[in-house]
């Protein structure tokens, strides 16, 4: 048994998703495609010479299991105990050997270095300050080998004005949920106050919960990212992959692939997608 990271002790200053975890995969399912899709087309060089990976803030561990599929080696970190309790579960249903830690993207710490780290579905987003941002850039690049590549996508400005807003009502599987959104442009901040209708035999039992995200201009995250020690930043706008949900347009999501140090690859990586950005 491999040692955990070391950082999880500290206090979050977010309490940790609870019942968001429980119903995570069927409330986004409809993101898993572009998402998959993202990951499948704009890894497609870098993927066959990773062994070894870390999916950060991984959820319910979708990412992490499609990943282990592939024969990598996998940890999956998330704060939530409820997030970590679910992957652990499907890793066992599948047999994938994913080792899996309860700790914070802004200071986790791996057993060893490992070729890729990645963090999907705007997780990243999800940190408290904006400032949180060079933690986490900082961490991966300790958790990443020279060469090494950090994966991200994120929601920008304009996406927090296209779909953090409004109040949004949905029934799935014993719950129904009542999504009150919003957003502070000049903050930088987007919020959704979630109240929980769940079914308890004969009773409706309600739960309160609050989700916040914060977001960065361009320039922000590469200098984050410069300031990690990673020498080659891609940026690509995510529509092409959500063309099914009208609400994304271009500039809403924004998707990135940074590299460590030393070339992973021999000479300089080089992705092609339409509407893509090379900062």
């Amino acid at each position: 048994m491999l040692p955990g990271p070391r950082g999880q002790s500290e206090a979050p200053v977010v309490k940790p998703y609870r019942w968001l975890a429980l119903y995570y995969d069927e409330l986004f399912s409809s993101f898993r495609l572009p998402i998959d899709a993202a990951r499948k087309c704009l890894l497609r060089k870098v993927l066959p010479r990773v062994e070894t990976a870390c999916d950060i803030a991984c959820g319910t561990g979708s990412t992490a299991l499609d990943l282990a599929s592939r024969g990598i080696v996998m940890y999956a970190v998330d704060r939530s105990q409820q997030m970590c309790r679910l992957t652990r579960e499907k890793a066992r249903s599948s047999g994938a050997p994913i080792r899996v830690f309860q700790a914070d993207m802004r200071s986790f710490r791996l057993p060893g270095p490992v070729d890729l780290v990645t963090c999907e579905a705007d997780a990243l987003n999800h940190v408290p300050h904006k400032a949180d941002l060079r933690k986490v850039a900082k961490a991966a690049a300790r958790a990443l080998r020279p060469g090494g590549f950090f994966y991200f996508d994120v929601n920008n400005s304009l996406g927090f004005a296209r779909y953090w807003s409004g109040t949004v009502w949905l029934e799935i599987r014993d719950a129904v949920i009542v999504m009150r959104n919003g957003h502070n442009r000049t903050a930088s901040r987007a919020w959704s106050d979630v109240e929980w209708f769940i079914r308890d035999q004969s009773c409706w039992r309600r739960h309160h919960e609050r989700i916040e995200e914060v977001c960065w201009t361009q320039d922000e995250i590469r200098r984050a990212l410069e300031d990690a020690g990673f020498d080659q930043i891609n940026a690509w706008d995510a529509t092409p992959f959500f063309r099914s949900n009208p609400l994304i347009e271009p500039g809403c999501r924004s998707i990135y692939l940074a590299r460590k140090g030393k070339a992973l690859l021999p000479g300089p990586l080089q992705i092609q997608l339409s509407q893509s950005t090379v900062i």
